[in-house]
């Protein structure tokens, strides 16, 4: 029922505002600094949030917000799952993908809150482990066709039932994991709820009790909804429609060529985005579950709005409505491999960005470098103990430029958001292998007026024994290449290679599985950079000139792609020559 909001101080709203977020953030910290494994602790693969007792969005702190606005689906499925069998001191574990996750490899905790013997919330934390069962070690598997060929499924389960633990439903899961370290990130991220939880209590009991605090709350979602539908408003009416392709979908399937189509129309303050005539689901792991797709949706049109600042909670939703075909490649059915959905946010992106282009040109950006990432397990001969890392310095391309905008090198997916690449001393302390070079890669961005951001070049040493590297991603094919907008150039090609110490090479494809490696293999990744923005003849000349001296861009590409002709020695720009290559346009 809701509650009456009667004479609300509007001061006190925005406090609640700012609480709620900085307790997400203080839940975020407690995370980093707790996790044990690299992927959380340096990478910031994980997300953690406060919801209502119905699964309403309150506040998250989105290291990754495409794993963010999934935890909303997957606690409204244990919601819906336990009923009224939910009681103070419970805990929660869950990542199946076909109850309301995204990816098996983003393991989930919930732990409802009662306050006075009341449910008045629930605290959650996820985050990408380095291992969940399955056929291939690290859970990127190229080869599944079904979901049980990719990891353990854990379907909605009690590991603290009425605040006693569960040794049996805990060990049950975590002996189908191949790491410890999985178990231990687990119970960082129950720590990480308590402390939700408890801030949560002193909230309550700041704003003088369950009913008033949930009449300020009831205030907040209406302004925040306020917000939200004035953004969208301004916004042109229409209906637009978009599409992106993307290529194979497993080992047995590189050949096949997969379609994201989109028709969005904007009616007043109303958006609806529907995936109709999108391709069925495909019979590799690219398939994206509906709560995934939900969050490419919604992280790419908070891209689009002018509110950087505006509250992450329910409220902010209520415009926006999401048409997701069942047995699709946005929302497949069971049994379905599903692990790269997870990372399809670039592709869905694309077909957002190239319906929206014409109608505001001055929001969209250039397509983002599509991520062609992967998982490198094995055995660390110091410590004789497995290990699994997502090779984050490597494979994080440019992103798109704007209006205005160069695109940012080294960017991440779209609806990344913080998360990054691992600090590289630690990177070779906490696995056995040792990198070599890790650089901005020259020409990566596409030309333009507001240049692609640039990829990178990355080469490792996999000194580890019996490494095994599984890729995944997109980006090798022309067709694949970051588009560009407005007169704007496509960015680079992905590329990645696998040398044996006897020298022996081999190109991996987009979806490959390379192992047992021999101890000094070497993985050599060049990764591409954004689409440009804008016609490049149009770039400035100096900014090209600073471009040539800081390495972005060869002599040769200032020429031909932004008709600016320099002595490659001094960067002396002649300035008659650039006057006649720029006439030839």
């Amino acid at each position: 029922m809701r509650a009456d909001n009667g004479n609300l101080d509007p001061v006190l709203i925005t406090v609640l505002a700012r609480r709620l977020k900085s307790l997400t953030e203080e839940m975020a910290l407690s995370m980093l600094r707790t996790t044990k494994s690299p992927i959380l602790g340096e990478a910031k693969d994980f997300v953690v949030g406060l919801y209502g007792p119905k699964a309403e969005m309150l506040e998250q702190a989105e290291y990754l917000p495409v794993l963010a606005f999934s935890m909303r689906g997957a606690l409204e499925q244990i919601v819906k799952y336990f009923g009224d069998d939910v009681h103070d001191g419970d805990v929660i574990i869950h990542n199946d993908v076909f109850t309301g996750n995204g990816q098996l490899n983003d393991v989930g905790v919930y732990k409802p809150i009662f306050h006075q013997g009341r449910l008045v919330a629930w605290s959650a934390a996820k985050g990408h482990v380095g291992d969940i069962g399955g056929a291939a070690p690290g859970g990127y598997n190229p080869m599944a066709t079904e979901i049980w060929q990719e990891g353990i499924r854990i379907t909605p389960v009690k590991v603290y039932d009425k605040g006693v633990f569960r040794r049996d439903v805990w060990d049950m899961i975590f002996a189908n994991v191949r790491l410890p370290v999985v178990a231990e990130d687990m119970r960082a991220a129950i720590g990480s709820c308590v402390v939700g939880a408890t801030g949560i209590k002193r909230l309550i009991d700041y704003y003088d009790g369950p009913q008033r605090y949930q009449a300020y709350l009831d205030a907040l979602f209406e302004s925040t909804e306020k917000v939200m539908r004035s953004e969208i408003a301004a916004l042109p009416d229409g209906v637009y429609t978009g599409a992106s392709r993307m290529f194979g979908s497993n080992m047995q399937d590189l050949d096949g060529v997969y379609t994201i189509k989109v028709r969005i129309t904007i009616a007043g303050s109303d958006i609806t985005f529907d995936y109709e005539g999108s391709s069925p689901q495909a019979p590799g792991y690219i398939n994206a579950p509906y709560t995934c797709s939900q969050s490419h949706v919604i992280a790419t049109l908070l891209m689009l709005i002018n509110k950087p600042d505006l509250p992450h909670n329910e409220g902010m939703l209520k415009p926006i409505h999401i048409i997701l075909p069942p047995g699709t490649i946005v929302n497949p059915d069971f049994p379905a491999p599903t692990v790269q959905g997870n990372h399809n946010a670039d592709e869905q992106s694309e077909a957002i960005f190239s319906a929206l282009a014409e109608a505001m040109p001055d929001r969209v950006t250039a397509a983002w470098n599509r991520m062609h990432g992967s998982v490198v397990v094995g055995r660390d001969p110091r410590s004789h103990q497995l290990y699994s890392d997502v090779m984050f310095l490597a494979f994080k391309g440019g992103t798109g430029a704007t209006e205005g905008l160069d695109g940012c090198s080294i960017g991440s997916i779209v609806g990344g958001g913080g998360w990054r690449g691992q600090d590289h001393e630690m990177l070779e302390l906490m696995t056995p292998n040792f990198l070599v070079k890790n650089e901005f890669q020259i020409d990566s961005g596409g030309p333009g007026r507001w240049r692609g951001g640039l990829g990178m070049h990355t080469i490792y040493r996999l000194d580890g024994d019996d490494t095994i590297v599984s890729t995944w991603g997109d980006g090798l094919v022309e067709e694949a290449r970051a588009f560009g907008l407005f007169g704007g150039l496509p960015g680079s090609l992905n590329r990645l290679e696998i040398q044996s110490p006897d020298g022996t090479v081999r190109v991996a494809n987009a979806k490959d599985y390379f192992g047992p490696l021999p101890a000094g293999s070497v993985y050599h990744q060049w990764i591409g950079g954004g689409g440009g923005y804008g016609h490049p003849f149009d770039r400035p000349v100096e900014s090209v000139r600073e471009d040539v001296r800081n390495g972005y861009v060869s002599p040769e590409s200032a020429e031909r792609d932004y008709g600016v002709v320099m002595d490659p020695v001094t960067f002396a720009v002649d300035q008659a020559a650039t006057t006649r290559r720029r006439g030839d346009r």
